[in-house]
Parts: C-alpha cells; structure tokens; sequence
C-alpha cells in the first residue's frame, strides 16, 4: 500500500492560468458583441503578432519559456512523489492472505520524534524522513553528550521495530548541545 502525492499545486497553477484566459478572451469577445470599448485592442495585438518575425529575441523567449514550462510540468506529472502513505509488514502467520496496512509519513514522523524526545537529556527533537533514512536531530542542555545519540538511536530503533514499517529505514543522529550563556 502506497499512495502517492496528488500534485495538486501545479494542477491549480494550470487551471487558473487557463481560466484567467478563457475569461480574459470571453469578455473581450463580449465586449466587441456588444460594440463596447474592449480592455484590448485586438487590431494592435494582431498586428504585432503578424508582424513578428520566429527569429526575433521575443518569439525565441516566448518559445523557450513554453518549453521549459512544459517540460517541469510534463515533469511533475510523470516522476512519482514522496509516498504520503508508508507500507507496515504482515507479520501476522495465522492468515492466509497479506493484510494492507499503512501509515502516513505525518504520523510516523510523530511517533519516532516522540520516543527520541522520551530519551533522558533530551529537549527538542526534530525527525526528517527520506526514502531509506531516518535522521533525528536533537538538542540538549547536557554539557557531556557521551552516550546520548546511542540511547536515541536505540529508541528510535525500538518505536521502528514496533511499528514495524515494510522497509525499515537506517537511523541517523545528529547532536545539538545548547551552549552555557
């Protein structure tokens, strides 16, 4: 079970793009119906576009700008996202087909900062979750840390184990000592 980002913000950006189009180009088709003073001088716009040329620097620009915005967002709509939804193993040897179950990278992310804040000394932690690695960044008011990252990453190793995620990650810790003022 893995469910991945919906990609919705370039989604919206297109949809409004199209939109303030379509109705940039219905009012002024609106207007010159009703034989109104139109927002734009379509005579002028079209003269200028008849008379630009495909080797001028604007219509090279205008090119190279559609382009590169079609290909991110060609880009962003085929390469798979961070999965929001992290697979757990069946451990379970009674049943006789696989149970699907999950978990979001949210709550898996507060489980693992709430047992490396459970440690002894630590103050803060903050977790960062990548494909294959965790990495719990904690700070301390500690003067000595000697041990400390081996107890939160043992805890952290712990939650994991009994969370027990499809693919366990690697555990990282990196040590922050707040200095004496």
């Amino acid at each position: 079970m893995k469910r991945l980002p919906r990609r919705s913000t370039p989604a919206v950006l297109v949809a409004l793009a199209v939109l303030a189009v379509c109705v940039l180009v219905t009012v002024v088709s609106v207007q010159q119906a009703l034989g109104l003073a139109s927002w734009i001088d379509t005579r002028a716009v079209f003269g200028a576009l008849h008379d630009t040329r495909w080797t001028d620097p604007v219509a090279v620009l205008a090119a190279v700008t559609c382009v590169v915005l079609g290909v991110v967002l060609l880009l962003c709509a085929l390469l798979p996202g961070a999965p929001t939804v992290l697979p757990l193993r069946d451990d379970d040897p009674d049943t006789d087909r696989a149970v699907d179950s999950g978990m979001t990278r949210r709550s898996l992310r507060r489980a693992l900062r709430t047992a490396a804040s459970s440690v002894d000394g630590v103050t803060t932690a903050a977790i960062a979750l990548k494909r294959r690695a965790v990495t719990a960044t904690v700070t301390t008011d500690r003067t000595t840390t000697a041990g400390l990252a081996d107890a939160v990453r043992a805890a952290v190793g712990q939650r994991l184990d009994r969370l027990g995620p499809a693919t366990r990650p690697t555990v990282a810790v990196r040590l922050k000592a707040r200095r004496a003022r």
